[in-house]
């Protein structure tokens, strides 16, 4: 990648950040319906698990198309 292209990616950050914390809320939200009597905070941490797994999922496919 050049530096170019990570001075772009770069400029899209916060709207990377945005997306990603509207995809916690979403799923937050979604947990809240079913569940009345959650803990917020241990959902939010289970949510941001799955989301890291689910990262590196993706990566692991990236690098599989790369070869």
């Amino acid at each position: 990648m050049t530096d170019i292209q990570k001075q772009e990616i770069e400029r899209y950050r916060g709207e990377l950040e945005t997306d990603v914390r509207k995809l916690v809320d979403k799923y937050l939200s979604i947990s809240d319906w079913d569940i009345p009597e959650i803990n917020e905070h241990k959902s939010i941490e289970y949510i941001l698990q799955v989301v890291r797994s689910t990262l590196d999922d993706v990566e692991n496919e990236w690098k599989k198309r790369s070869r």
